[in-house]
């Protein structure tokens, strides 16, 4: 009985850790977000069919894109600021009015854009109305109080209202999504509920938190879109580079082609989170030891960086073995492109785990200027690669480009560790 309890006291001071918290209510997020879209997804093909179910994703990866601009670093610098000033909610009520003052005026801008490519220069002919009825999404994230509940380092509500809204987004499929013509409405529906969640939310923050709103001061948003201007550019190449492939594939190949590519990405897309989600388990507690104790800061990262190839390896192999039978339980039927495309890109969780290790350091060593120089090396590459080997082969083109960045990024990211901070090169893989 005593041994019993002996190892139940410390399970629960480890559960009862901020920072384990924070990690296990982000992950229960990504993974309702993973479910919605696995479930969502053999619905919406068999309602709306291959190509317009392409047709949608693509419109998604441009609202996705924008979302960069929405997001503009915020999601990274303002947990900060609201965990420095918890206890002051004067202070505090003053960095959340201009942070989602700033977010929604870039939405606005975000949508301006939108509008004007759309009916100015006339872009995007074949989703033009699917994309105007998803810049709702837009005003979706620039409300989305994750950074807010990050800093606060109260997670639990967030993440239950995640859920709730991809459940009404799942509901909203089933009941107005029936044909081909109704696409528009899909992304719609997600920026909707996520809209309506997430202004309840605010309701919260100022109802029950004591968070007032004020008018905002625009000294203030301008000298944080200033001081958050490389981590938006880091973001933006990193997304172009990860997720900017179907834009790309949409210049050369079908609606179909682009269907039956984006079901493979999707499922592929849901398996890089891994690695992300190790570098934002382990920040805090390597930044600590970073701080105070550098050999076993070293120790502890190369004991999380073999582990996680480990596990990448084992999420690669299984998406590799198990690609037909993923393919077939997510269209309901038999799509042979798909599956080719799902084991190619099957490499990818593992590549992006070898580049653990360099990341974290460069993350927990505040090299911001040696992230904003990689992410726009790797967008560079990544963006003159798969264009020309798309133009050549198609979709397998794209899918090689794609492997082949996850193995440039990690060259790239020790190259300039080599250049500008050796110590932490020799003191990690030395």
């Amino acid at each position: 009985m005593f041994e019993k309890l002996n190892l139940l006291i410390p399970i629960g001071n480890f559960i009862r850790n901020k920072s384990i918290q924070n990690f296990l209510f982000l992950a229960i997020i990504q993974s309702s977000n993973v479910l919605i879209s696995i479930i969502s997804m053999p619905l919406l093909i068999q309602s709306i069919g291959a190509d317009q179910f392409g047709l949608v994703n693509l419109s998604l990866s441009v609202i996705i894109l924008l979302n960069i601009l929405v997001g503009f670093g915020f999601n990274l610098s303002a947990p900060r600021e609201v965990a420095i000033r918890q206890t002051d909610r004067e202070a505090l009520s003053h960095v959340v009015s201009n942070v989602f003052s700033a977010k929604i005026l870039l939405a606005a801008i975000a949508t301006f854009l939108i509008l004007i490519g759309a009916f100015g220069f006339n872009l995007f002919p074949e989703y033009r109305m699917i994309l105007i009825f998803s810049v709702l999404l837009l005003f979706s994230e620039a409300t989305l109080p994750l950074w807010f509940f990050q800093g606060m380092e109260k997670m639990k509500l967030v993440s239950i209202a995640n859920i709730f809204s991809k459940l009404l987004f799942l509901m909203g499929i089933v009941l107005f999504i029936q044909k081909p013509e109704q696409s528009k409405w899909v992304n719609f529906l997600m920026g909707f509920f996520g809209l309506g969640i997430n202004l309840t939310l605010l309701g919260y923050i100022h109802g029950f938190m004591g968070i007032r709103f004020y008018r905002p001061e625009f000294s203030s948003i301008w000298k944080n879109l200033r001081d958050n201007i490389l981590l938006f550019f880091s973001n933006l190449a990193s997304h172009i580079s990860i997720n900017g492939g179907l834009i790309i594939l949409s210049f050369f190949s079908s609606a179909e082609t682009l269907g039956m590519y984006s079901l493979a990405e999707r499922v592929v897309m849901v398996l890089r989170l891994f690695p992300a989600l190790i570098i934002q388990a382990v920040f805090p507690n390597a930044s600590k030891l970073y701080q105070l104790d550098r050999p076993a800061f070293f120790t502890f990262l190369r004991r999380v960086y073999f582990r996680v190839l480990l596990g990448g390896a084992l999420i690669s192999a299984g998406a590799f073995v198990a690609a037909p039978w993923i393919i077939q339980i997510l269209s309901r039927g038999q799509m042979l492109e798909s599956v080719i495309y799902l084991k190619l890109l099957a490499f990818i969780p593992f590549l992006a785990c070898i580049n653990v290790g360099n990341v974290t350091m460069m993350l927990v060593a505040d090299l911001k200027e040696l992230l904003f120089r990689a992410s726009w090396m790797l967008c560079l590459y990544m963006v003159g690669i798969s264009t020309y080997l798309t133009g050549l082969m198609g979709g397998v083109g794209l899918c090689i480009g794609i492997i082949s960045t996850e193995i440039v990024v990690f060259v790239i990211c020790l190259f300039l560790l080599y250049r500008h901070k050796k110590d932490l090169l020799h003191g990690f893989y030395l």
